[in-house]
């Protein structure tokens, strides 16, 4: 597949005020002199780990807004490190200006139906991530319960691979890996039941946190 990895993607705009930080697939990351973070969205398109050449117009424009409406709708449930979306106005509703968090070296995904690589590892061993699951399912099947398959980060080009709990608790420690998968399902949960009522259907999400300078899992 053709595609680039961070290395030869373009370079970020510069933006009065802002120092550019890194970028990542899709994100471009800048630092203010408070420390706060400028989350742009560009119009890159990752798939499968990897960055490809062509873009989508308003893509991260469109991202940038669905985040917010989710991040407002989920509030109540777990705080987020949105600061503000007041952003300069060449990056205008593609961007937010954030807080820095210390960030968890897991992602945390959520799991309702059967599908992608959970499929894949069901078929070898009639589970996901070392959640036991009933036999005779399909791809698409409902599972019986929401179920956490954290997966390690994966640095660009390289794929993430799916851990089972026990593994994501040494990465993150015991108490810690417990709480990220009760927030982790609590989310999908509610999201899933929200789309549902929107008639779609929510097969699987992630979420990655870290901790805020108040200490608290955001």
């Amino acid at each position: 597949m053709s595609g680039f990895g961070a290395a030869g993607a373009p370079p970020a705009p510069s933006i009065d005020g802002w120092k550019h930080l890194r970028t990542g697939k899709v994100r471009d990351l800048y630092t203010n002199e408070s420390g706060e973070i400028l989350l742009v969205a560009s119009d890159r398109i990752s798939a499968f780990d990897w960055v490809l050449p062509t873009t989508i117009p308003n893509k991260g424009a469109i991202l940038t807004q669905l985040s917010l409406f989710w991040f407002e709708l989920l509030a109540d449930i777990v705080p987020n490190h949105i600061i503000s979306d007041d952003v300069p106005a060449s990056v205008a509703d593609r961007a937010v200006i954030v807080q820095p968090l210390e960030m968890f070296a897991i992602e945390c995904v959520a799991r309702g139906y059967l599908t992608g690589s959970g499929l894949t590892e069901y078929k070898s061993n009639q589970a996901v991530c070392g959640n036991p699951l009933p036999a005779g399912l399909v791809d698409g099947s409902q599972l019986p319960a929401s179920i956490f398959t954290p997966a390690t980060k994966a640095e660009i080009g390289d794929h993430d691979i799916n851990i089972d709990f026990e593994s994501a608790a040494k990465i993150v420690g015991a108490d810690q890996a417990e709480e990220l998968r009760d927030l982790t399902i609590r989310l999908y949960d509610t999201a899933a039941d929200f789309s549902r009522s929107r008639g779609i259907i929510l097969a699987d999400t992630k979420f990655e946190f870290g901790i805020n300078m108040a200490g608290e899992i955001t």
